[in-house]
C-alpha cells in the first residue's frame, strides 16, 4: 500500500508540474493534462484510437515473440559454445550497432512495405540484444545442476525445462523488460516510415497538422498500456518463477 501512495503521489507530482508549464506558455504546443484527456476520451468514443493501439500492438506482439524466441536460441548456443561465441560475436557487435534506422530503410527497399517486413525489421532490431542477455545467462548456468541431469538422464528437454530455463528466467525476463521497451518505441518508427494504421502513422498525421494534443494523447495511451502489461504480466511472472530460488 505505502509503494502504491508513494506512486500516486509522484503521478500526482508530474500532472501539477506539467499543468504549471502549460499554464506558464499558454500555447497549444503545450497543452495542459486536461486537454490530453479529453482527446484519448474522443479517440475511444469515436473508435480510432483504439483501432490504431490495436494494430500496433499486434505488430509489438509478433515482433516481440519472434525476437525473444530466435536471440533466446542464439543467446544459449553462444554461451554454451566457445567456438561459437567466439566466431559470432563480431557479428554480434555489428548489429547491436547497426542503427535501427538503417535497418528499416534496408528492409523495405529488399522485401518491400508489407506487413512481414515491418515485423522482420523491429525484431532484427532486438534480436541481437536478447541474445547479449542470455549469452551472459548461459555462461552462469550452474554446471552440478548439469551433471546431475546428465547422470539421472534426463533427456534434451527435460534438462532444458527444468534445469537450464530455471536459472536463465531472470534473464529472459531482463530481456523481456528491455524488449518490450525497446520494440514499441522501433515499432512506432516503422509504422511512421512504411505503414498507412497504427500509433506511430497517426503521430506522424497529427505531426503534420501540428496537432501536440492529439499526438501526447496516443504517446499515453500507448504508454499506459505497455505498463499494464508490466504491472499485470511481466510483474507477477517475475515473483513466480523466481521461487525456486527461496
Amino acid at each position: 500500500m505505502m509503494k502504491a501512495a508513494q506512486r500516486g503521489l509522484s503521478l500526482l507530482l508530474l500532472l501539477a508540474c506539467w499543468q504549471l508549464a502549460a499554464d506558464t506558455a499558454g500555447s497549444r504546443l503545450l497543452p495542459p493534462p486536461s486537454d490530453v484527456l479529453d482527446a484519448i476520451l474522443r479517440g475511444v468514443a469515436s473508435g480510432e484510437l483504439p483501432h490504431h493501439l490495436a494494430v500496433t500492438l499486434r505488430r509489438v506482439a509478433a515482433s516481440f515473440v519472434a525476437s525473444m524466441a530466435v536471440g533466446t536460441a542464439i543467446g544459449i548456443a553462444l554461451g554454451r559454445s566457445t567456438v561459437l561465441d567466439r566466431l559470432f560475436d563480431g557479428w554480434l557487435v555489428l548489429f547491436l550497432n547497426l542503427p535501427a534506422l538503417v535497418v528499416i530503410i534496408l528492409c523495405f527497399v529488399w522485401f518491400g512495405m508489407v506487413e512481414a517486413t515491418a515485423i522482420l525489421a523491429v525484431s532484427i532490431n532486438k534480436i541481437p540484444n536478447v541474445a547479449v542477455i542470455l549469452r551472459e545467462g548461459a555462461r552462469t548456468l550452474d554446471r552440478d545442476f548439469l551433471d546431475v541431469a546428465r547422470v539421472y538422464r534426463l533427456g534434451t528437454l527435460r534438462t532444458l525445462r527444468h534445469v537450464v530455463l530455471p536459472q536463465l528466467a531472470p534473464y529472459v525476463l531482463a530481456a523481456a523488460r528491455t524488449g518490450l521497451a525497446l520494440i514499441w518505441k522501433i515499432v512506432l518508427v516503422v509504422e511512421l516510415l512504411g505503414r498507412s494504421d497504427g500509433v506511430g502513422f497517426q503521430i506522424n498525421l497529427y505531426f503534420q497538422l501540428f496537432d501536440v494534443t492529439v499526438i501526447l494523447a496516443y504517446t499515453f495511451a500507448f504508454i499506459a498500456v505497455v505498463l499494464a502489461i508490466e504491472l499485470a504480466v511481466l510483474q507477477p511472472l517475475d515473483r513466480r518463477v523466481g521461487r525456486w530460488r527461496r
